[in-house]
């Protein structure tokens, strides 16, 4: 027997989470939510951006020299950054949230879940505190470099960490588990920024935005959380199923394979092509609408929102403010159905199937994008909020079921790697989306547009890249059989991955019962449900305003 077959496995090692039998499955998605909660707080960043932008002002900013260059400006310590260059931040996320995802995926496969959160927690995490030292210094490239390109490694890894053994966990519904994870993505900032908001007032003093401390406090707590998330995960055994369950019989030209594809085939099929065409496309438009949300609202409704018949110009600076504090509230409300769109539509998904799921995305999103325009010209303001949540609400629901439509076309043994590669999308939607909708409201606007009409085309446009998604979702067919694994070839795979069944239970049945009451598993989900709660009172406070 050679070194590779008795070495014992480290703690750390994909076979050391092998869950042994009377393991309860509903112990493994707070374990996600955990780190999907922390990492989440990429949405949130938002929030550093004016106390950064007079990190050296303090009270007002300190405006850097006219004849400064980019590069001298990006190594200045004596002056403060404008808002567009932290806004790099943004973008570095969810560039680097696609390109590591799609990098590691596969060694994320091989090493497990429990590795990959460690690695997410420990770049996540050591990415702020990078950035504190960044700000501590005043040099904005420690920010990029810290948050930015660290801290969206540790994003990418901990987005798709899950995945793979969520779906393994609930073959029965993996659209509901996935959606229980990737949901906590989207809450992250609900927990986050409020969060935030509260330190920086605390650790602020008449020398200090409380930026610094924030940073290290934020750190500190998501690292003892990702961790916690990382040492919870679990894997089932080879062929593990629920007790009590049995895969539906397949149906004639079904979309859900038994077989595995592999990574290296799955990317270079028609199929996955598609699928991040359709994943792109609806991102696309769904961060577009994101983006110009609160703008939009102010801007088409103005003095409406506080019961004047005014517009966006005829308003003083202090109704500009009331009416910005009501967009706030609207803001906060669509990230609660961003949330609830990723729990409730990948859980639909188990009913309806995935791709008539993404059918209803893009055809009730068609006709919703496209009657946002009149509802604004009619000042129909209650529908205009309702249009504009419901999209929401399926841009989150697109994220939450798309790794379970991989798993249905390419089977369960590469699905995380796959979904890694198709997060390329994410990234390229993040570029698309918010400069299309931008450069168009610009442009509109630097042509004599009214500001109330400067959305118009753009909600055309985007309802136009959902009739492209719809043709790339009805052009997606069962991967054809010749790309499935042979049988020898999923045993070798085993034998590459170090996948002997040394550490198995030998009836793998037995892992099928499991402990259905534990205090374990509500701690567990106390433990994600409190700070997740207090987000969302956080943002139902800020929301009841738009209704008064």
């Amino acid at each position: 027997m050679n070194n590779a077959q008795t070495a014992v496995p480290g703690f750390f090692d994909r076979e050391r989470t092998i869950a042994r039998p009377g393991f309860n499955r509903w112990l493994v998605p707070p374990a996600a939510l955990a780190i999907h909660l922390c990492i989440g707080m990429a949405y949130g960043f938002s929030v550093f951006w004016l106390p950064l932008s007079r990190a050296i002002g303090i009270t007002k900013a300190v405006d850097c020299a006219k004849d400064l260059g980019f590069f001298e400006q990006v190594f200045a310590a004596n002056c403060d950054w404008k808002i567009s260059m932290l806004g790099w931040m943004y973008t570095l996320f969810f560039v680097f949230l696609g390109s590591s995802a799609a990098i590691w995926g596969g060694w994320l496969e091989k090493a497990g879940p429990r590795k990959a959160g460690i690695v997410s927690a420990v770049c996540w995490c050591g990415g702020l505190v990078i950035s504190a030292l960044g700000v501590y210094l005043h040099q904005i490239w420690m920010l990029w470099l810290g948050s930015g390109v660290i801290g969206g490694i540790g994003l990418g890894l901990g987005y798709i960490s899950p995945v793979s053994t969520l779906i393994k966990w609930f073959p029965d519904r993996r659209g509901m588990a996935t959606g229980m994870a990737i949901m906590g993505f989207g809450g992250g900032a609900m927990i986050g920024a409020p969060l935030a908001n509260k330190l920086m007032t605390y650790f602020a003093t008449p020398t200090s935005v409380g930026v610094v401390e924030t940073f290290l406090s934020l750190a500190v707590i998501y690292f003892v959380f990702m961790m916690a998330g990382a040492l919870g995960y679990r894997v089932p055994a080879e062929n593990w199923k629920p007790a009590g369950w049995t895969p539906p019989p397949k149906a004639k030209n079904s979309m859900i394979t038994d077989n595995h594809v592999h990574l290296d085939v799955a990317w270079k099929t028609r199929q996955f092509w598609l699928v991040w065409g359709v994943l792109c496309l609806n991102v696309t438009a769904g961060i577009g609408i994101l983006g110009m949300a609160s703008p939009m609202l102010q801007e088409v409704f103005a003095g409406k929102l506080i019961g004047i018949n005014a517009t966006f110009n005829e308003l003083t600076l202090e109704q500009k403010t009331a009416i910005a504090a009501v967009a706030a509230g609207f803001t906060g409300l669509l990230s609660l159905f961003n949330i609830a769109g990723r729990f409730v539509w990948a859980s639909f998904s188990d009913k309806i199937g995935r791709k008539a799921t993404y059918y209803t995305f893009f055809l009730l999103g068609f006709a919703l994008y496209a009657a946002i325009p009149t509802m604004a010209q009619a000042g129909s303001l209650a529908l205009f909020v309702a249009g504009f949540c419901i999209i929401l609400s399926m841009y989150g629901g697109g994220f939450a079921t798309v790794p379970a439509y991989l798993a249905d076309m390419f089977g369960t043994k590469f699905v995380g790697a796959i979904h890694g590669r198709l997060l390329t999308a994410w990234s390229a939607a993040g570029v698309f989306g918010p400069v299309l909708v931008n450069y168009i409201r610009e442009y509109q606007l630097d042509h004599g547009v009214a500001r109330a009409d400067a959305y118009t085309i753009t909600m055309y446009i985007l309802s136009g890249l959902l009739v492209l998604g719809f043709i790339c979702n009805w052009l997606v067919t069962p991967v054809a059989e010749e790309h499935h694994m042979k049988p020898e070839e999923v045993l070798e795979e085993k034998k590459i991955a170090d996948d002997t069944h040394q550490h198995f239970v030998e009836d793998v049945s037995a892992l099928a019962v499991e402990v259905r009451h534990s205090w374990a598993v509500t701690f567990a989900w106390m433990a994600v449900w409190i700070p997740l709660g207090w987000g969302i009172w956080m943002t139902v406070q800020k929301t009841i305003i738009l209704f008064k």
